[in-house]
């Protein structure tokens, strides 16, 4: 069982995100021929035949919002894969792995501010690596993303922290 919790695009955020994009554009759909596009709906790879929309999502911004935090320049938005209609979310990994694990991943650490602590990369994201992103108490939450090409894969909170 894992401490930490990967947290997929919130459900209320998926349905703005399906209408207009954080950069005002409306979401396209698609039908993926190929399949393998890393969803942020359900934290998997999407299928191929699956209708899914490239949207534009400003992850740090929309924490801000609820919180109260100013990211400044730090405030974001970058290319996300999700489904085109609603789906169930994410399964509880039966291996105990996180999503999109097994490649390079850059662990992003971010203040109750919204400021950038640092990030690491790492081999794959785990407990350990997951843990030494937030051994400092000033970590607020954590952002998992792509080194290929620096997408925000999720979010992750300290242990029993509301979503």
């Amino acid at each position: 069982m894992n401490t930490y919790t990967a947290r997929p695009v919130a459900p209320e955020v998926l349905r703005e995100l399906r209408t207009a994009d954080d950069a005002g554009r409306p979401a396209t759909a698609v039908t993926d021929r190929e399949g393998g596009a890393p969803l942020r709906c359900c934290l998997r790879r999407s299928a191929p035949g699956e209708r899914i929309a490239l949207v534009a999502y400003a992850p740090l911004r929309r924490w801000a919002s609820r919180t109260g935090a100013d990211p400044g320049a730090y405030d974001e938005q970058g290319p996300v894969f999700v489904h085109a209609d609603d789906c169930a979310g994410p399964d509880a990994p039966e291996d105990g792995r996180y999503p999109f694990a097994n490649a390079h991943r850059t662990v992003r650490r971010y203040s109750a501010r919204g400021r950038i602590l640092g990030g690491a990369l790492v081999e794959t994201v785990d407990e350990e690596a997951l843990g030494n992103a937030f051994d400092d108490p000033a970590v607020a939450l954590v952002h998992v993303r792509a080194v290929e090409y620096g997408c925000f894969l999720y979010e992750v909170r300290r242990p029993g922290e509301a979503p």
